[in-house]
């Protein structure tokens, strides 16, 4: 049974503050060596927030360390496989670390001689700040949600789809919670949603992946 009166789905909007680390690698070993000592913030910031830099744009490689391993390094090997990384173990802090120092300690005893990047494309590693604002839409009702979604901004997508992820206690994103009020109809569209990748494509397709997932049909049942 749905909540008799649940509570309007408020929408948010965030944008990036970013500043950087004076922190470079130029090659692979350098690599693993700073990914071992940066703040947890910055691996978080090129697994996850790159997504919202205007920069990212090759939604094929989801993170910056594997972009980074193709177009410097030329290494399509290794950037498969920090592809392959599952951002959300960003929510158990140091697994991250772990499972990203184990990708390249085992690349470079595959390759100790990989070719260094080019002078000026070194990575830099950077940090940032999310700022969360306020905005002026609601959604009463799954309907008028599905009605919204397509005028998201990318923020707004990566805010309630993306970052909610990793907020204590559920793990889930703010649609789904929500939609845990709205019963048969609530639990039919938070399935459709399960079936959606969050870290699959760019901000754009995926807006577009999760209001084909909470359309006005599925909306009115």
């Amino acid at each position: 049974m749905r909540s008799p009166d649940p509570t309007p789905f408020e929408v948010k909007d965030c944008a990036l503050i970013t500043l950087a680390l004076g922190r470079t690698a130029q090659t692979l070993r350098e690599l693993r060596d700073r990914v071992a000592e940066v703040p947890l913030g910055s691996l978080r910031h090129h697994m996850l927030e790159s997504k919202l830099r205007p920069s990212f744009d090759d939604p094929e490689l989801p993170n910056d360390f594997a972009l980074w391993a193709l177009d410097a390094l030329r290494d399509l090997e290794l950037a498969e496989r920090l592809s392959a990384i599952d951002a959300a173990l960003l929510a158990e802090g140091e697994t991250l670390r772990q499972r990203l120092l184990d990708v390249l300690e085992d690349r470079l005893a595959e390759e100790p001689r990989l070719d260094a990047a080019r002078p000026g494309h070194e990575f830099h590693f950077l940090r940032s700040q999310l700022v969360v604002y306020p905005t002026d839409q609601a959604a009463g009702d799954p309907r008028a949600l599905a009605e919204l979604l397509p005028r998201f901004s990318l923020g707004g997508v990566y805010l309630h789809f993306v970052e909610s992820r990793l907020r204590p206690p559920r793990g889930e994103d703010d649609f789904s919670t929500w939609l845990d009020d709205w019963g048969e109809t609530g639990q039919a569209l938070r399935e459709r949603l399960a079936t959606v990748d969050p870290m699959f494509g760019s901000l754009r397709e995926l807006r577009s992946r999760i209001a084909a997932a909470v359309d006005g049909n599925g909306a009115a049942r």
